[in-house]
């Protein structure tokens, strides 16, 4: 499988941050902070660890890219307070999630400590009927993800190509396989693998 990497993610934002002349992820999120009508709707969740400001934002660049809509908590909701957990954070997280089609889980080295990303990924999948995918950034083109035991539940998110050569992104699980484009919009209809 073809993950994005970190360089890529990365690239993205620093070629966003050279849009907005800004030079900090965090900032250019933040500056570009609005208060969500409470009636959005949003493609993705992006589940993320607050500490990956760049890279949350290079991967929040290449999905708009792609025409996809994303919700990113400190982007839409500036006012939520992630550092503690808190009941009005939660009421918060839970109404955006119920106003977003699937969540991404971002993998990275610092989800794992995150005290938000496992509750996110439980409570979208509980109502959700499984528009949940994991999206693994990895150091470099060619590794290998291995993620959180729990996170081997749910489908990949990588890059490949059709047998004409054509590139796109994919959602994968066990012999099955959507176009990213399709699970945004709330698909569950995997088309299998011939062989």
């Amino acid at each position: 499988m073809a993950y994005f990497t970190k360089d890529e993610a990365r690239q993205a934002a620093r070629s966003r941050m050279n849009k907005s002349y800004q030079f900090n992820a965090k900032s250019i999120l933040e500056s570009e902070a609005r208060s969500t009508t409470s009636y959005e709707s949003f493609d993705v969740f992006l589940s993320h660890s607050s500490k990956d400001a760049e890279l949350v934002l290079g991967v929040k660049e290449i999905l708009s890219r792609m025409g996809i809509k994303v919700y990113v908590d400190w982007h839409d909701d500036p006012q939520a307070n992630r550092e503690n957990v808190t009941v009005e954070t939660a009421e918060l997280l839970r109404t955006r999630m119920k106003q977003s089609k699937s969540l991404i889980f971002l993998a990275t080295d610092n989800a794992s400590g995150s005290k938000w990303m496992p509750w996110e990924l439980g409570y979208f999948d509980g109502f959700s009927g499984g528009s949940v995918a994991v999206l693994p950034i990895v150091d470099y083109e060619g590794a290998t993800f291995k993620g959180q035991e729990y996170l081997g539940l749910y489908p990949l998110v990588d890059k490949g190509r059709y047998t004409n050569g054509q590139s796109d992104t994919f959602v994968k699980k066990q012999g099955a396989w959507l176009t990213l484009d399709s699970f945004r919009k709330g698909s569950t209809t995997w088309n299998r693998y011939s062989y």
